[in-house]
């Protein structure tokens, strides 16, 4: 009986904790990167301090009060940290809502565009998925000439959503308040973009969707950020072709086999001389050079 109470209370006491072991090292989550010291010396990196050390403040989820409260330290820390250096803003939000439901309130955006007013480096902005409702004013605020979007997002405006129950005075106060922050965000809306507050308060009647090219002719962002190639190849051997470097090489080629005319046979001479007559008549490829 003895020995199985014994074991009982070992069964029931709380685990002690392991004693650490020489050499290791314990995983720490943090924003505001550590990079000192050699490789050994430093902490497990996490993406939050990559994004951090090239002063990316990334928003990717519904405007909520730890989402505000982690993006006003993030700006006033890289102003505290470089005075000159802009910062980058990449907005991928549905604003307070979020499937018809609303998840925060109008002012935690106020509180971030009056954070990014603040300070005083440039806060370039780009849409990188979504940018509705507030997250579209937090885009618009951005610098002037810096307020980008890729070319698959998607950018909305809309009035403030409110929910109210209750007596009907609380009703008829809360009512006031959501209306002067619809006044609010119309005066914002139309600093930014440039348009006429009468018109700005027509348009978000009801959601107003933009794509990229028309949110730039609307006034919301200045470019759209596209990455294709362009009609130039840009690969090695175009680079090699604008230095003559291959026609050098060609040169030197023909003059070393001149008087081994059985070597000017091979099929690799016969591949070199068609890529470098291609190139001389532009049409030159890395596929056509990968079939030779």
């Amino acid at each position: 009986m003895e020995a199985a109470a014994a074991a009982a209370a070992r069964f029931l006491a709380p685990p002690s904790p392991e004693p650490s072991r020489s050499g290791a090292r314990d995983v720490v989550a943090m924003v505001v990167p550590f990079l000192r010291g050699t490789a050994w010396q430093q902490p497990p990196p996490d993406l939050a301090s990559f994004l951090y050390k090239n002063r990316i403040v990334y928003l990717g989820m519904c405007l909520v009060p730890s989402v505000t409260e982690l993006m006003l330290a993030e700006f006033l820390y890289l102003q505290y940290d470089d005075a000159e250096k802009p910062i980058y803003l990449y907005i991928n939000s549905t604003g307070t809502t979020k499937n018809g439901e609303k998840l925060g309130y109008e002012t935690e955006a106020f509180a971030i565009y009056d954070a990014m007013r603040y300070v005083k480096v440039p806060i370039f902005t780009l849409c990188v998925g979504n940018a509705w409702g507030e997250a579209a004013l937090l885009l618009a605020a951005g610098a002037k000439g810096n307020r980008a979007a890729l070319p698959s997002s998607t950018i909305m405006i809309k009035q403030p959503i409110g929910r109210f129950q209750g007596q009907a005075t609380d009703v008829d106060i809360a009512r006031k308040e959501i209306r002067n922050v619809k006044i609010e965000m119309i005066k914002l809306l139309s600093r930014h973009i440039g348009k006429s507050a009468e018109e700005i308060a027509r348009d978000i009647k009801r959601p107003k969707y933009f794509s990229p090219s028309e949110a730039v002719d609307y006034g919301i962002i200045d470019k759209v950020l596209y990455n294709e190639k362009s009609q130039q190849d840009g690969g090695v051997v175009s680079e090699l072709k604008r230095s003559n470097l291959i026609y050098s090489a060609y040169n030197a080629v023909c003059s070393f086999l001149s008087s081994r005319s059985r070597v000017a046979t091979f099929p690799f001479v016969r591949r070199f001389r068609r890529v470098i007559r291609a190139g001389r008549r532009g049409s030159l490829s890395l596929r056509g050079l990968a079939r030779g």
